[in-house]
């Protein structure tokens, strides 16, 4: 797939998918459904918009390329957001952006995409416009919920990670370099390879997580994943993600590792010695390998439907 910045975009006939698509879930695929390019914003509005009000993101430029390419779309073009675009009217937007630089030939959004300054733009607007045709898409429910990014957001902060991974069409990832931490789980005998949250993005809630980590050489490994604080010692290291990988040993420091989370097996708690909790660890560990280990703990990669804050 080629990634194209806005000011770099050759015109050309396009059927292009518009949309912030945070975390790409299986709304957003609805809309990226027969387009060949999808159009995206970065960062994300609110945060020019409102600074300080934007949502912490599901998934980096990056992370949302990969996903959008792996449904098969051939570009995804990037638009930078800057107070200047966010000044623009809905008409200039239409004018200057879809048919003028994307040469749009059909356009694709969420029935609840906004654009244009103050948002004054939505799909009906596009869909007066005769110079492309416009597909609106409805938002996308499973089991009466609707599926939201928004939503998604919730359930990861309640740490109901499977859930996340049903709107998500994949478990939810988290990826890094591994940093050191206090080395305390090798004196645990459960030693961690440790990715420190990323500012701005999604950390599911405190607790112990079943979890795969696929290592930057492709090996794939069952993993107990603590996130959290560490209620057990005094740490000056703040909120840390500490995957012990099972069965495994090696040296992952300044390695790039990507974490999926499965399951939360527990909240983070503090044991009356250090051998409680070593022995919880323990049935940590197996409860991971279980889950980890069971088909269809794993959904297929990808995700996709814009709502307001997506």
């Amino acid at each position: 797939m080629r990634l194209t910045y806005l000011p770099d975009v050759e015109p050309r006939p396009r059927r292009a998918a518009i949309g912030t698509f945070d975390g790409v879930h299986l709304g957003h695929r609805e809309v990226i459904r027969g387009a060949d390019t999808v159009v995206t914003f970065d960062p994300h509005p609110r945060s020019v918009i409102a600074p300080g009000s934007e949502p912490p993101l599901l998934t980096t430029l990056e992370r949302k390329a990969e996903l959008v390419a792996s449904l098969g779309v051939a570009e995804m073009v990037v638009i930078p957001f800057d107070r200047e675009l966010a000044a623009r009217s809905a008409r200039e937007f239409i004018d200057h952006v879809i048919v003028e630089r994307l040469g749009a030939r059909s356009v694709a959004v969420g029935e609840n995409f906004r654009f244009g300054h103050r948002a004054q733009g939505d799909a009906a607007l596009l869909a007066a416009d005769g110079r492309f045709e416009t597909r609106i898409v409805p938002m996308l429910e499973i089991d009466g919920e609707v599926v939201s990014s928004t939503r998604i957001r919730e359930l990861l902060a309640e740490g109901a990670v499977e859930e996340a991974a049903r709107m998500l069409g994949a478990p939810f990832i988290i990826d890094g370099e591994v940093a050191d931490g206090d080395k305390r789980g090798r004196e645990l005998g459960f030693p961690t390879a440790n990715l420190f949250p990323r500012p701005g993005y999604v950390t599911p809630a405190h607790g112990i997580y079943a979890c795969r980590v696929t290592l930057d050489d492709g090996q794939v490994v069952p993993a107990a994943t603590s996130v959290g604080v560490r209620p057990q010692f005094d740490s000056e290291l703040g909120e840390l993600i500490e995957a012990h990988l099972i069965d495994w040993s090696g040296d992952l420091y300044g390695r790039r590792i990507r974490i999926e989370f499965l399951r939360r097996l527990r909240g983070e708690e503090r044991f009356d010695s250090v051998e409680e909790l070593v022995e919880q660890m323990g049935r940590d560990v197996e409860q991971a390998r279980a889950v980890a280990a069971t088909p269809g703990s794993s959904l297929t990669s990808g995700a996709a439907h814009d709502d307001a804050d997506a």
